[in-house]
């Protein structure tokens, strides 16, 4: 197969298909940018990445390249080839609109589910309850209390992660629409993305 390049544009979301053995290559072009990761079996779309399956089956949060990102029913469905960056989060649902509403007093904002949403109805999919995605280049902290705080995300322009896909896979990323706090540096950007 040939080679396959996007740039999603800011606040805006992606859908393809990644075969078995594929690689896909995820830049942030300017950086601290932050692009929600969704992931689902082709042939089996109730199976997804599960960041919490995966936090229980590496007994970690941190992944590291040769780390295998889990689906819901504990099966490899990613292996972490490369990665500038080395953080990125697994607790935070995708932002939705009532989040903004919550936090920021603003209706109807752009979202990553929606951007998901949206991006996999081409591929049959339906809207979920929400999204637990892989939320790559996002910098959250957890402090010895207990306290959770979103910090600027770490990575620089050209920054990025490259996965390979360990079944058929139907794949989502937004770039992050929140511009509203540190979480994008407070300015949304492009993210890039490329089938190696």
């Amino acid at each position: 197969m040939s080679e396959q390049q996007w740039l999603i544009p800011a606040t805006k979301g992606l859908g393809f298909k990644l075969d078995k053995g594929q690689i896909v290559r995820v830049t942030d072009v300017e950086g601290e940018q932050v692009a929600d990761f969704a992931a689902y079996n082709a042939s089996h779309p109730n199976e997804r990445i599960d960041p919490g399956v995966t936090i229980d089956a590496l007994g970690k949060m941190n992944v590291l390249p040769g780390d295998i990102l889990y689906s819901n029913q504990y099966r490899p469905l990613l292996t972490v080839i490369k990665d500038t960056v080395g953080r990125h989060d697994f607790i935070n649902s995708a932002c939705r609109p009532e989040m903004y509403e919550v936090l920021y007093n603003k209706k109807d904002h752009a979202s990553c589910y929606n951007n998901l949403n949206e991006v996999l109805v081409e591929f049959g999919l339906p809207a979920p309850d929400q999204h637990y995605t892989f939320n790559l280049f996002m910098n959250t902290v957890i402090d010895p209390s207990g306290k959770v705080s979103v910090e600027r995300p770490l990575s620089k322009a050209g920054d990025y992660v490259e996965l390979r896909a360990e079944m058929d896979l139907i794949i989502a990323i937004s770039a992050c629409p929140c511009s509203e706090s540190v979480c994008n540096g407070y300015h949304c950007t492009p993210i890039a993305v490329e089938i190696l």
